[in-house]
């Protein structure tokens, strides 16, 4: 019940507040730049990492970005950024 109610109060503080909804949802925050680079924030951990794909986890499911020649230009606690030729972003629930 308790975390039904988080989340109804963090929702009607959004809304109420004008906060923006990946702080308060704790939503990832993906800014691309063209096909080159990625920037992921909110995250919470790498799971994978190749050159073709690397898998993260988020608080509810992973996010998977899939392309070539993918370079770790930047690791952080909860930020990443990649640069490489990006194909595809998907997310995959739990």
């Amino acid at each position: 019940m308790a975390k039904k109610w988080g989340t109804v109060l963090r929702s009607w503080m959004t809304k109420n507040m004008e906060l923006p909804q990946d702080v308060m949802m704790d939503l990832p925050r993906i800014t691309m730049i063209g096909q080159i680079h990625i920037y992921i924030e909110n995250h919470r951990g790498l799971l994978s990492f190749s050159d073709k794909e690397i898998r993260l986890l988020l608080k509810q499911g992973q996010l998977l970005v899939k392309g070539k020649a993918f370079v770790i230009k930047t690791i952080m606690p909860e930020e990443i950024m990649l640069e490489g030729k990006i194909d595809q972003v998907t997310y995959l629930p739990d």
